[in-house]
């Protein structure tokens, strides 16, 4: 009977995020792999697992990690966090595991930073939406620059993954100016930090604000269009309801 590699997202960051499923699975898991900071958001957790981390970029390497433990003849999971076919390990998995044949391969669904993330602003992403990594690692600068620049066109609500770094500490800025071609300098926008973790924190500010921030990896931003407005202190994006 082929052993399974299942690629599981753990949600924002505490357990209590974690879907019932994603659970379950790493109940059941004997090995789990992941990055190192995930690893220690959930091995308390799940005690009964044997551990193996690697860190930042080495994402190859831990679905290689993930490929041999399955081969063993032992069910595997694979940790992302927030959902694991949302910038996580989902992807990278299949292609590692391409041609494989004596293998299963399972995606465990998790609950990704823009959900967690709107939930704590208010209700933004209602209408259509979407998302874009400021990340220029795997995806040329020019291309994130085009697709910020038809998103906002567009008129999408923009949430922003990996805002910024220390090596892109002005990257944040730069996509800001990109989308004021297109909206307001007034336009609602939000910030949250270490969602699901120590240090929780969400901002509803402007479009305008925000250009000067210095935020982190840490940090998801969500950026209205011209349906949102700000209630109460939260973010909502009206769908056109007749109250």
């Amino acid at each position: 009977m082929k052993a399974t590699i299942y690629v599981v997202g753990i949600g924002p960051g505490h357990v209590s995020g974690m879907t019932a499923e994603a659970r379950h699975v790493l109940e059941q898991c004997r090995s789990i792999i992941g990055y190192t900071t995930y690893i220690r958001l959930i091995q308390d957790e799940f005690p009964q697992a044997t551990y193996m981390d690697t860190g930042m970029t080495r994402e190859v390497e831990r679905c290689q990690l993930a490929l041999e433990e399955a081969r063993k003849g032992q069910d595997v999971a694979l940790v992302s966090s927030g959902d694991a076919g949302v910038y996580g390990m989902a992807g990278v998995m299949y292609e590692v595991a391409a041609g494989c044949d004596d293998v299963n391969i399972q995606v465990v669904p998790g609950v990704t930073a823009a959900c967690s993330g709107a939930a704590l602003l208010g209700a933004p992403l209602v209408g259509d939406f979407c998302l874009i990594s400021l990340s220029d690692l795997l995806t040329p600068w020019e291309t994130i620059e085009n697709r910020l620049d038809c998103a906002a066109a567009g008129d999408f609500v923009i949430c922003l993954y990996n805002p910024a770094s220390r090596k892109r500490a002005d990257y944040l800025e730069k996509a800001c100016n990109i989308i004021l071609r297109h909206q307001p300098s007034h336009t609602p926008a939000g910030i949250v930090r270490n969602i699901g973790r120590a240090g929780e924190s969400s901002e509803v500010l402007t479009l305008g604000q925000l250009r000067t921030k210095k935020l982190d990896m840490f940090s998801t931003v969500i950026i209205g269009n011209s349906q949102t407005k700000v209630i109460d202190g939260h973010m909502v994006t009206s769908r056109g309801y007749s109250l």
